[in-house]
């Protein structure tokens, strides 16, 4: 197996609550200067600007698993992996017909910029991205499934938006292989308070480039690739070594 150092929830320019300095080349390079070699910009509800971080990171040999942060239903955020870029375009036209047809107020909520990977602006989304999607979060794993990725429960341990600060509990019926936790969560005690068996990352949820912090752990993966990466999601539950702690 090869270890990879990785990041996967990191927010673009794309997400409302994102800093416009978070751009694919400026993200890239940054990720490359900090040493990370696998990465996934996950944006709210949107997949918009993965194409362009692909691009600009590939430059930087970083790998890139198409990815975007869903909320749901529940205002559960779930990190959701795709295996290509196409998978992840069909992902996001399903999960926008699930979206209340809210537009955005920049004055508010800030701009929604998209970009191709040498930051030449394609356009701006106009609808609300933080908005809850008509999904609900026993639904979301074998969606997510379908279009060939996977997907996990975003920040757990955090006080909104969370599994656990909405919801109460962790439902092994919602079927997730792995679950997310900030990096100073005490890991162990978390599971074990809420009776949670299967593994976790930790991720930085970067919103702006001082966010991101120097690479700790790492995935072992058999094929270098997005599949890969979500094939060793999928198995780490059978083989935690998978997963650094």
């Amino acid at each position: 197996m090869i270890e990879l150092y990785y990041d996967f929830h990191i927010h673009s320019c794309l997400s409302p609550c994102g800093d416009e300095d978070m751009t694919p080349k400026n993200i890239a390079g940054m990720m490359a200067l900090a040493g990370y070699e696998v990465i996934a910009v996950s944006d709210h509800n949107s997949v918009k600007n993965c194409e362009g971080i692909a691009q600009a990171a590939g430059r930087e040999g970083i790998l890139v698993v198409p990815a975007m942060e869903l909320c749901t239903r529940e205002e559960v955020h779930v990190l959701c992996l795709l295996p290509d870029i196409d998978a992840a375009n069909e992902f996001e036209q399903y999960v926008y017909t699930t979206l209340p047809n809210m537009k955005n107020r920049v004055d508010i909520f800030g701009k929604q910029t998209y970009m191709d990977g040498d930051d030449k602006i394609i356009g701006e989304e106009e609808r609300l991205l933080i908005s809850a999607a008509d999904i609900g979060i026993y639904d979301v794993y074998d969606l997510v499934k379908s279009y060939g990725g996977t997907a996990l429960p975003a920040h757990m341990d955090r006080q909104s938006f969370s599994l656990i600060s909405n919801l109460g509990f962790y439902d092994s019926l919602m079927q997730f292989p792995v679950i997310e936790l900030t990096a100073d969560c005490d890991s162990a005690v978390f599971r074990e308070m809420h009776n949670i068996e299967v593994p976790h990352i930790a991720n930085s949820d970067a919103h702006n480039l001082e966010q991101i912090p120097d690479p700790m752990r790492k995935i072992r993966l058999e094929d270098i690739s997005a599949k890969g990466v979500i094939h060793a999601l999928e198995e780490s539950k059978n083989n935690p070594e998978i997963l650094s702690p």
